[in-house]
């Protein structure tokens, strides 16, 4: 049990600093659209903001149910590729099919990925707002004149 816990606990803490790195890049290459945010039109600028921040979101969760994937394959709770990263992804948005189940010394691991699933998804969200309030605020003092 004690191992389950620690090494979900690591894995936890492993796609946070995916998240955490992948945030901070996403903040570099928007401050570097910074001035071109600002000048209208607004509308596609918006909307090329907006599909870069939902592309970045995504690929942050992709690692994360790769991470989580690989690592149950190493430890060879499945046999093939495929089926870890299915349940890595079924336990990671709380689906929970149960087509692929854990094997009983492991189960706490399902548990624990549903969770670093909801955290994630918790964070990708405030991500994705963070970036909208922040690229309209840079928009604003040109409100109503273009959108």
């Amino acid at each position: 049990m004690f191992m389950q816990l620690f090494l979900g606990s690591g894995l936890i803490v492993a796609t946070v600093f995916v998240a955490a790195a992948s945030w901070w890049g996403l903040q570099i290459m928007l401050n570097r659209l910074h001035d071109w945010v600002g000048r209208p039109p607004h509308g596609p600028k918006l909307v090329v903001v907006l599909a870069l921040t939902l592309l970045a979101t995504l690929m942050m969760m992709t690692a994360a149910v790769w991470i989580w994937a690989t690592t149950l394959w190493a430890l060879d709770i499945f046999f093939t590729f495929e089926a870890a990263v299915y349940f890595s992804l079924v336990a990671f948005t709380t689906l929970g099919f149960g087509d692929i189940l854990l094997p009983l010394e492991w189960r706490l691991l399902g548990g624990l990925a549903a969770a670093n699933g909801l955290l994630i998804f918790g964070l990708l969200t405030a991500i994705v707002v963070e970036t909208l309030r922040q690229t309209r605020g840079l928009q604003r003092r040109d409100w109503g004149r273009d959108s």
